[in-house]
């Protein structure tokens, strides 16, 4: 029987996950989820289980509420590369989930970086 698109959906997660976290131990994970609505981004230190500083479209302050698309995307990047900075985050590892690194993902991540993250 053929898997569910879910299920697919969740093994290239855990893969993709299982990957970084074997290359960059001690490293803080950059965490991207994707709805058809929204797209929210949080750094996360997995050795303490403390999420650092985050971003979304959720939030009325970044002027994009209940869009995703690129640009909604790049100013949430934006927004967590300044509040990561704050926290005194210099380098983190992209984690893109299940999703592809593409479109709003790639767009996030991009502005990440010339927000100052090293990823």
């Amino acid at each position: 029987m053929a898997n569910s698109k879910l299920q697919l959906f969740q093994k290239r997660r855990l893969r993709v996950r299982n990957k970084l976290r074997k290359v960059n131990a001690g490293r803080v994970r950059l965490s991207v989820h994707r709805s058809n609505k929204n797209i929210s981004a949080q750094i996360i230190d997995d050795v303490q289980g403390v999420t650092l500083a985050s971003a979304s479209t959720l939030e009325k302050d970044l002027g994009v509420v209940g869009k995703n698309n690129v640009e909604a995307a790049a100013k949430v990047g934006a927004a967590l590369a300044e509040r990561a900075k704050a926290k005194g985050v210099e380098a983190a590892y992209f984690d893109r989930g299940g999703f592809l690194y593409h479109g709003s993902i790639k767009a996030l991540a991009d502005a990440a970086r010339e927000g100052g993250l090293k990823l």
